[in-house]
């Protein structure tokens, strides 16, 4: 569950890179516009993954006491 959760994490900061920089969403072109059901199905599971992460911060603390 961690893999997949940092993997999503990074295919959404890649993608926000591409906004970014080149004003280009790859999400939105691969599942047809940002406002396509397919596509905030995508946003809302990456979304899920960055929320989850969040407690990867929280883990080392255990273990460095």
């Amino acid at each position: 569950m961690n893999r997949l959760a940092l993997v999503l994490v990074i295919i959404g900061a890649l993608n926000w890179l591409l906004v970014g920089l080149f004003k280009f969403d790859l999400v939105a072109s691969i599942f047809g516009g940002s406002a396509a059901i397919l596509s905030r199905v995508v946003y809302t599971i990456i979304g899920l993954a960055g929320i989850y992460a969040i407690s990867f911060l929280f883990r080392n603390l255990h273990h460095e006491t």
